[in-house]
């Protein structure tokens, strides 16, 4: 884990920018819920330093360094929970069995429609979270989690997200995942995507060994916001030309720290908190087409051709 960085090095966006790591939004943490205390500061600062970043995926397009987007995985990204799709294909493995992945199943449900939950639901679900891992390899890990994703989640890639990410690479920024999920299956995602890296929960191993502890906590609520301040102090990034999205109000602390954010297919809470703030919205469950979605405002017109042209490739790739 690299150094911990002095707050007055983060930045934020507009007035907030001095203010770093403890400026997050008051309304967006109340409207999620969730509490902004020092581990969810330690898991971002975890989840910005061991964030690997690719190199440029359009070459060719002049780089635009100082804005990147940010999107959340699971019903943002991918249609379910990423995790739970990985657990599935080690269950088909024998890697994990019937009742641990039953088990798994339940732990996740309580997370995700629980929200944060209390403390002894927090340590639960990060054992179970951490349990099938103890002892593994990282390197066996990542290559099940390459198989995996071919058999259980390109298929499950939401089309009109994936042309939203491919917008803003066609505009010469860096888009990164931001999400609880495992850093190494975060980054197996990024990379089929052709995204430039991956902030995920980081499993700590020694020697290349899983130890089945967590380094900071899980990368989730206003974790999330505080990997992508910390990120975008590494980086040189300025948040206010940058773009977050999700599907949950519990990242309403990530979508208040950039300029642009946008709700996809979101719950009810977040759907309501975008109308109140004016942020916009993203819909991809009615099934409408990817040459149907409108261009985010933090593109602008310049990006259109560009934008246009990558969404075209893709469909031909799918």
């Amino acid at each position: 884990m690299g150094r911990r960085r002095d707050r007055r090095e983060v930045p934020g966006p507009g007035d907030d920018a001095e203010a770093g790591l403890e400026a997050l939004d008051p309304s967006a943490l109340a409207a999620s819920g969730l509490p902004d205390d020092g581990a969810a500061r330690d898991a971002g600062a975890a989840a910005a330093a061991a964030a690997e970043t690719e190199g440029p995926t359009t070459p060719s397009v002049p780089p635009d360094l100082t804005a990147a987007a940010f999107f959340d995985v699971d019903n943002t990204m991918m249609m379910g929970a990423s995790i739970f799709h990985f657990a599935r294909g080690l269950a088909a493995r024998n890697f994990l069995s019937g009742a641990d992945l039953r088990g798994f199943v339940w732990q996740q449900v309580k997370f995700r429609l629980g929200g944060e939950g209390t403390p002894e639901d927090i340590r639960a679900h990060r054992e179970a979270a951490l349990s099938f891992v103890a002892g593994r390899e990282v390197s066996e890990l990542v290559e099940l989690g390459e198989e995996i994703y071919d058999e259980l989640m390109a298929d499950r890639i939401w089309e009109g997200t994936r042309a939203l990410a491919q917008m803003h690479l066609d505009a010469g920024q860096r888009v990164w995942l931001v999400t609880a999920t495992p850093l190494e299956l975060a980054g197996i995602i990024a990379r089929r995507l052709g995204l430039t890296g991956a902030l995920g929960t980081v499993a700590e191993h020694v020697d290349g060994v899983y130890t089945g502890r967590l380094v900071g906590e899980l990368l989730h609520g206003p974790a999330k916001a505080h990997a992508v301040r910390a990120l975008a102090a590494r980086e040189g990034l300025d948040l206010r030309r940058c773009s977050a999205y999700s599907d949950s109000i519990n990242d309403a602390p990530m979508l208040s720290v950039v300029g642009t954010a946008v709700a996809v297919n979101p719950d009810a809470e977040l759907r309501a908190l975008a109308r109140k703030k004016g942020w916009e919205i993203r819909d991809f469950r009615s099934g409408r087409k990817v040459a149907r979605i409108g261009v985010p405002s933090v593109l602008g017109a310049g990006a259109v051709a560009g934008a246009v042209a990558g969404a075209a490739a893709y469909r031909r790739r799918g």
